[in-house]
């Protein structure tokens, strides 16, 4: 059977590279589609933003993380093809879909006779209307690491794996825009959802034709799986890097809450502002999971990591000066045109100014930490899924933190602040131990800049 270095040096393996791109860029179209319609029912269901944001993001993440934590576990001793269970997953990822659709409207109606009032009525309807959306997430968490299967751990196949991340994103942009400005705008929620759906459908016969024509090599996954799970040297190695994913994942989604709140005082807190804003999260991401992607080639990916956060500092803090004292003194007369388009281009400038170099940081930080994390021979969906997986709980903590305790106690300057404190600590976690093992005038100098980066 085929390996996977022998899989990627035939002519059938780099032809099916850049087609998987295309694939896992429509799997991130229809995944944002569906946020964004799901946070329209969870608007009717909740009836508060901000609860609903933080159920809508915490459902998401965690969904994510049970389907990358779970995919790797559940094939380990299976010899499936990799391309056919990615397959398989977007097919089901836009059946639960729509089932969702169908089952949540009288759902909610069932929820509003039988729950109290105020917030414990609004949290009881959230916890239930996210267990509804669990499948269909946990199906697109298992995405990633079903396909970077097929692809080896080594330097160029890790590069390839950002590369199909940052391919995701990048269609996750197109699908947040398309949702929020034209689907959701002139038709409706069920449309949207049947679009999305169509693209999982069309995705998963991709995949199903691109299998067919490649060689497999599961019982290479499946046996470097087995010895990654026998060996615990690994997993100690690692440990830094899945604290520091994960402690990005939590600062960028509790900054994606504070910011979506104070953008919403200055944008207006409609579904086209949140578009807008996710939007340009996304951007950043991808553009800086491509950057990654490259540099983990070039660079030791634990000291390009942990400097990726440290300058999340200065980013953090740059947003929020940015939306604090300098946006709303901008000089913009939004009556001097009728268009609404108007309107959106000088938001979005906004969005961009302000938000674009926090995310590009954050983009580069997960191809980063794959490129740390990976060892060549070992079972590629293992390493992706931690990965992921801690990345993805880091995410839910900051999201559910932020939202549901930190900004009605501390309020958004102080979780702001607590923001910085926490990149710089992921940052020192990866940095220090790489300057143990320099040299000592190198070391004396780089433990400076990084006191002065803290």
């Amino acid at each position: 059977m085929a390996t996977g270095a022998e899989r990627m040096e035939t002519g059938a393996g780099r032809r099916a590279l850049p087609l998987l791109l295309v694939l896992f860029a429509g799997s991130g179209f229809a995944a944002l589609i569906y946020e964004l319609v799901w946070y329209q029912m969870l608007e009717l269901a909740i009836g508060s933003q901000t609860v609903c944001l933080a159920f809508l993001l915490a459902t998401f993440m965690g969904g994510l993380c049970l389907g990358s934590i779970g995919l790797p576990k559940a094939l380990e001793r299976g010899r499936w093809h990799a391309l056919k269970v990615y397959a398989a997953i977007e097919a089901g990822t836009g059946a639960m879909a729509l089932l969702v659709l169908w089952t949540m409207p009288a759902a909610v109606r069932v929820f509003f006779a039988a729950s109290s009032a105020g917030l414990p009525g609004m949290a009881l309807r959230g916890l239930l209307c996210g267990l509804m959306l669990l499948p269909p997430t946990i199906l697109m968490g298992a995405s990633l690491p079903a396909l970077t299967r097929w692809i080896e751990a080594t330097p160029d196949g890790v590069a390839w794996w950002g590369l199909l991340y940052g391919g995701n994103i990048a269609g996750a942009v197109v699908g947040c825009l398309v949702a929020a400005f034209w689907l959701l705008r002139l038709f409706d929620m069920a449309l949207a959802t049947y679009a999305a759906a169509a693209v999982n459908f069309a995705v998963a016969g991709g995949a199903w034709l691109v299998a067919r024509g490649t060689p497999a090599g599961e019982k290479r996954a499946a046996l470097s799986g087995q010895r990654a799970a026998a060996s615990g040297q690994r997993s100690a190695r690692r440990w830094p890097v899945y604290v520091a994913i994960g402690l990005s994942g939590a600062t960028a989604l509790g900054g994606e809450v504070v910011w979506t709140r104070q953008f919403g005082m200055l944008l207006g807190a409609t579904v086209y502002a949140f578009a807008l804003i996710l939007a340009t999260f996304l951007i950043g991401m991808g553009a800086g999971s491509a950057a990654g992607a490259g540099l983990g080639k070039r660079m030791n990916p634990r000291w390009a990591l942990g400097w990726s956060q440290m300058l999340l500092v200065l980013g953090i803090a740059w947003t929020s000066w940015q939306i604090a004292d300098s946006l709303p003194y901008w000089p913009i007369n939004p009556f001097l045109t009728s268009s609404p388009y108007f309107t959106f281009q000088i938001d979005w400038a906004r969005c961009l100014w302000a938000l674009l170099p926090a995310a590009v940081l954050w983009g580069a930080s997960f191809p980063l930490a794959l490129a740390a994390a990976a060892e060549e021979g070992e079972d590629p969906g293992r390493i992706v899924g931690g990965v992921y997986a801690a990345n993805t709980l880091g995410a839910i903590a900051g999201a559910l933190v932020v939202s549901l305790w930190l900004v009605p106690a501390i309020g958004t300057l102080d979780c702001q602040r607590l923001l910085v404190v926490l990149a710089a600590a992921s940052g020192l976690l990866l940095i220090v131990p790489e300057l143990a093992r320099r040299r000592t005038a190198a070391r004396v100098g780089w433990t400076l800049a990084g006191v002065a980066a803290a």
